[in-house]
């Protein structure tokens, strides 16, 4: 199993402790481990083996070897990996969700703090832009009703839309209200979209040459 730093992590952490943010950033830094676990848990349960773990600067990313047994059990138009990869993605914010239930119930300190990291954590990661853990719930349900070919254009343009409607959002609420979080926020989100849109594009056309040639 591998192991990487991303380094910009640092870069962001000097910014958010200028702009004495600090704090909460790391509370969530904690938190995003623990949705991770989740996520990692899930993978095992189902005997999924872990391949990469990755420390970003919006907390930790898990990645899994993919099973070619899996991938040729079909179901309708996708496979059991999908199943298994929707059941992983949830398995994050329902984490998220469990400790806001357990803290709400419970006197902590920091409680209002915990609250927000997890539901902050929550709702970024249920937004329906690839490959956020809503995106992956999202590309797993297509590729069992569409295929995976009329999956990357639904996705791809389902998170374009997406982003562009939370940079207007977002924009209005940097208008009335300062907050450096939503910027960074919103550039991480775009780096992904952008990224990602890469990746299926090339999908495009290797599905394109493939299907030329049979």
């Amino acid at each position: 199993m591998r192991f990487r730093i991303d380094l910009k992590i640092f870069l962001i952490s000097a910014i958010f402790c200028i702009t004495n943010q600090i704090h909460i950033y790391m509370l969530t830094m904690v938190f995003a481990l623990i949705h991770e676990l989740g996520h990692l848990f899930a993978g095992i349960l189902l005997k999924m083996k872990p391949e990469k773990i990755e420390i970003i600067p919006t907390g930790v990313a898990i990645s899994f070897k993919l099973d070619v047994k899996q991938i040729n059990k079909k179901i309708y138009k996708g496979n059991m990996l999908d199943i298994k990869k929707i059941l992983v993605a949830l398995s994050g914010p329902i984490t998220n969700l469990l400790i806001i239930i357990i803290t709400i119930n419970m006197n902590v300190i920091e409680k209002q703090n915990i609250i927000y990291a997890n539901l902050l954590i929550l709702i970024f990661n249920l937004i329906p832009i690839y490959p956020l853990d809503g995106g992956r719930i999202i590309k797993g349900v297509f590729n069992i009703m569409f295929g995976k070919k009329q999956t990357i254009k639904n996705i791809r343009f389902l998170s374009v839309i997406n982003a562009i409607t939370l940079t207007l959002v977002g924009i209005i609420l940097l208008i009335s209200n300062w907050n450096f979080a939503i910027i960074v926020i919103l550039a991480y989100i775009w780096v992904l979209v952008i990224k990602e849109y890469k990746v299926f594009k090339q999908k495009e056309k290797i599905y394109k040459i493939l299907e030329e040639n049979y």
